[in-house]
């Protein structure tokens, strides 16, 4: 094999012994190569940027800075790059925090080989991926740069998720509404029920759920379009492809995080938007979820307990880096006749509320009932335009965010 095919990896971990001894393993596997090693956290993430490795495997605990903010730094500066988190711990929360930063994978250390080299395989795999999609942005012989938009990551699709940390706020309502109203010919709309143990996506618009991402899941290192053409439920009223959550609850742990993002990241190849309706419980795909989100639709209600939670997860979203430019904060069920005001709401959390959907019963709850959302026969209704407030806000914001990307790669 080619040196410019084996996959480039650099190895982090402040223990002198550890590295030589990963370097002697993967020195067996013809298509691997060790590009460089490194001893702290900082010099990770100079040598990332230096040695353009396909894969890092990180170790988590160094003196200087641990692991996981190595990795979130690394990742920011060489997006292509995936990092393999190893660590001695076999802890949840480690786990869970490395997969919000960007780890493509976390393994127990000392590591089995096997799972290990397979785990720097699929990374390596994704790598390549990622840096051929990158290769958009060219310099013509004039100097000026140049997005070749079917791999460009300004003109992929964009993953939407709607949350809510309190249930009963009205988050299905709104994505099944808000994927109608971004539809149509040019920018087509995908689904996606993230509410794995009860989700009602399929029931709003009157569909049986025939396939669901349960026949995805298992596939994800494998995906083509037909393969997800072939599992879509295409909603003929709006049509918007619908992405089921399993049938019975008891099946929900039968996807994990990380199946669950790379499915996301290949659909937003295939639509200009995935919008992601998510459980109130942060389980890992939640958080999974939040990580590879463009824009994360927050909604609140007028009572003390619901802005409670959306502080609590503002709060949340700093512990785990997560920008807050993410957030579209919104006030749903809005009863005028309640002194909470959205402005008061907003000034409370220091977000803007970009928009507000009256309580509109006699349209929302026949629309659920009849499975037909108010976007397709009711659009005049107060809440169907807070729905287009909601649309309209979202487009801008994403706009603006291309286009700072955009200048940004421009003066590079």
């Amino acid at each position: 094999m080619a040196d410019g095919d084996k996959i480039r990896v650099l190895i982090v971990d402040d223990v002198s012994d550890t590295r030589e001894n990963v370097r002697k393993l993967l020195t067996f596997e013809s298509d691997i190569e060790v590009v460089a090693a490194a001893r702290t956290g900082k010099e990770a993430i100079q040598l990332s940027q230096e040695s353009n490795p396909d894969v890092v495997l990180m170790d988590i605990n160094m003196p200087d800075m641990d692991g996981i903010a190595a990795t979130e730094q690394i990742r920011q500066r060489v997006p292509s790059v995936q990092v393999v988190i190893l660590s001695i711990q076999n802890d949840q929360n480690y786990m869970r925090r490395a997969m919000v930063v960007g780890a493509r994978d976390f393994l127990t250390k000392p590591p089995n080989p096997d799972e290990l080299v397979a785990a720097i395989r699929r990374a390596g795999k994704v790598a390549r991926e990622e840096r051929s999609k990158s290769s958009q942005v060219f310099v013509s012989p004039q100097g000026i740069p140049n997005l070749a938009m079917k791999s460009s990551r300004l003109s992929r699709g964009k993953i939407i998720q709607v949350y809510s940390p309190k249930g009963g706020t009205g988050c299905t309502t709104i994505a099944v509404n808000l994927a109608v109203c971004l539809h149509n010919e040019e920018t087509r709309v995908v689904l996606v029920d993230a509410n794995l143990q009860f989700g009602d996506v399929a029931i709003f618009l009157n569909e049986q759920v025939k396939n669901s991402i349960l026949d995805l899941a298992p596939r994800v290192d494998e995906m083509d379009p037909e393969i997800v053409d072939s599992v879509m439920i295409k909603n003929a009223a709006s049509g918007v492809h619908i992405m089921a959550s399993p049938s019975r609850p008891e099946n929900a742990e039968k996807v994990n995080a990380d199946q669950f993002a790379k499915l996301l990241r290949y659909l937003r190849q295939l639509y200009a938007y995935v919008i992601v309706d998510s459980s109130a419980y942060l389980t890992d795909v939640t958080l999974a979820v939040l990580d590879v989100a463009d824009s994360i639709v927050l909604v609140t209600t007028q009572d003390i307990p619901s802005i409670k939670n959306d502080r609590l997860f503002l709060d949340l979203l700093m512990t785990l880096n997560i920008p807050l430019e993410k957030i579209a904060f919104v006030m749903n069920k809005f009863d005028k006749r309640i002194a909470i005001s959205a402005e008061k709401v907003g000034e409370n959390l220091k977000q803007e509320v970009v928009a507000v959907i009256p309580l509109d019963e006699r349209t929302v709850i026949p629309a659920v009932n009849r499975g037909v959302p108010f976007m397709l026969d009711n659009k005049t209704q107060p809440a169907a335009r807070g729905i287009y407030t909601l649309a309209e806000a979202l487009r801008a914001k994403m706009i603006k965010r291309d286009t700072e990307e955009f200048d940004s790669l421009v003066k590079r």
